[in-house]
């Protein structure tokens, strides 16, 4: 794709040539094809913050399969701490969610016991996973998952369990133990990881162990997080990569949080799936204003199995019983104009779509900002999708409609308080003669027009169309 550099992925592929040995190039190159479109689901964050148990999962698995698989939606994810059992006393069937890090006392003591196994791998807590029980892991789930037609997704911290740290656990495969592969100077983001130095013998072993594990119990999806914040970790990415090619298992590798780095695109493009471009996105105007900017500056690196990632999508109900510190149970705080123009930007920038309200208990009405084929179809199918015209608050992206002389254009007004037109010019993008519009939200076609298409839309509205040629 124009705008794409070589040097770095070809680097990077000589590096896994010569560490992989009789792999080939072609085998190398396999994983882009697991996320050969935007990829499609639904995220536990948003909805159940790191304390979802597998009952609330799987209720969500069934909603997902009888109303959204058919629509695209086919990852579901377990977002971060599956390992927490929670502070002592808390009740799975009691519902609340929980602070999430490891209390670290100065004698080394711990508070909770996080569940892992021998070799110092994280393992889904017991309590709130009841079929993880006897070493099992998520093996039950991901078959639950996959028995719907869908596919199965876990959150990962980067790092190794501090836990593991502490009690000198092995590496698998190796005479290192845990204590022996990390940066002492540093803790992750949550506490309850350490990170990987990886110029120490036993690292990559480390990280071929877990996704190994991942790979047995199949897992088809990790987002792997704290990659990205405060300084990018390259050579941790790199590790992830190497242990999904030997793990034999597809598995979509998303990086996050970000706003990834720009100066560290082609390393993105040539190590993961999708990468996230922004801090966490929620239901609040000025992060979908601010979204705008970041989309437009990640154009050149859109498609070919690699997918800048705007973020998950809060719609609907959020936040379920209340985050401790955070937010209370509600309903997006986006108007219904701000929901589409969310998802008309995520769409014309093919940002992979991550629902992140709760299935079981969003009210119907927010299916159709969710569910609508034409809409999506943008999402899934279109090309050369680019910002071509940005002043005054007023925003057009274009893109192309495969095997087709048809365009996608997506008009928006941003202003805070005022009615605008918006026009796309035809001769921006060398369109000539008449072409008929259909407004895709609306399922509609709205007429013909000749030289360039405009539109009234309110405060923070948006519009999503395509435009065929009158003649032929």
């Amino acid at each position: 794709m124009a705008g794409r550099h070589t040097i770095a992925p070809l680097i990077l592929l000589l590096s896994l040539l010569l560490t992989l040995g009789c792999r080939s190039v072609q085998a190398t190159d396999d994983w882009r094809s697991w996320a050969s479109t935007p990829p499609m689901g639904w995220n536990s964050y948003d909805a159940y913050h790191g304390a979802i148990t597998e009952n609330q999962f799987k209720a969500c698995v069934d909603i997902l399969a009888d109303k959204y698989l058919a629509s695209g939606y086919e990852y579901a994810v377990v977002d971060f701490c599956w390992f927490n059992p929670g502070p002592e006393n808390w009740d799975p069937d009691n519902w609340t969610s929980f602070p999430v890090d490891q209390k670290w006392n100065e004698d080394g003591s711990y508070s909770p016991t996080m569940a892992m196994d021998e070799y110092g791998r994280f393992l889904p807590a017991p309590n709130r996973f009841p079929s993880a029980a006897d070493g099992r892991g998520f093996k039950p789930i991901a078959d639950y998952v996959h028995s719907k037609g869908m596919k199965f997704g876990i959150h990962i911290i980067r790092g190794i369990p501090r836990q593991a740290v502490a009690e000198k656990m092995p590496i698998k495969g190796t005479e290192q133990t845990a204590d022996q592969v990390i940066h002492y100077k540093e803790s992750a983001w949550t506490n309850n990881t350490h990170i990987v130095d990886i110029s120490k013998p036993g690292a990559q072993e480390y990280y071929d162990s877990i996704f190994g594990l991942y790979a047995e119990w199949g897992v088809d999806f990790v987002k792997a997080d704290n990659t990205m914040k405060s300084f990018y970790r390259a050579g941790e990415i790199e590790m992830m990569h190497r242990a999904i090619l030997k793990c034999g298992r597809p598995i979509v590798l998303s990086q996050s949080w970000g706003e990834a780095p720009l100066s560290f695109a082609d390393h993105l493009d040539s190590t993961s799936n999708m990468w996230r471009i922004s801090g966490d996105f929620w239901d609040r105007w000025d992060q979908v204003d601010h979204m705008f900017d970041l989309c437009s500056r990640w154009v050149p690196y859109i498609g070919n199995g690699t997918w800048p990632d705007a973020d998950m999508l809060p719609v609907g109900n959020l936040r379920v019983g209340g985050f401790p510190g955070l937010d209370d149970e509600h309903l997006t705080k986006l108007s219904d104009v701000e929901i589409k123009t969310m998802m008309t930007l995520w769409c014309i920038a093919r940002s992979p779509l991550m629902w992140g309200g709760d299935p079981v208990t969003t009210p119907a009405e927010y299916e159709k900002y969710l569910r609508n084929s034409e809409v999506i179809a943008v999402n899934q199918q279109s090309e050369n999708n680019r910002e071509i015209f940005n002043r005054r608050q007023k925003r057009v992206w274009i893109a192309d409609v495969p095997d087709s002389k048809d365009k996608y254009i997506a008009l928006f007004n941003l202003h805070d308080d005022e009615r605008r037109d918006v026009t796309f010019q035809y001769f921006w993008s060398k369109l000539t003669g008449a072409y008929h519009v259909r407004d895709l939200w609306r399922r509609e076609d709205i007429g013909t027009f000749e030289t360039k298409f405009t539109q009234t839309l309110e405060s923070h509205a948006s519009g999503l169309y395509r435009l065929s040629p009158a003649t032929d």
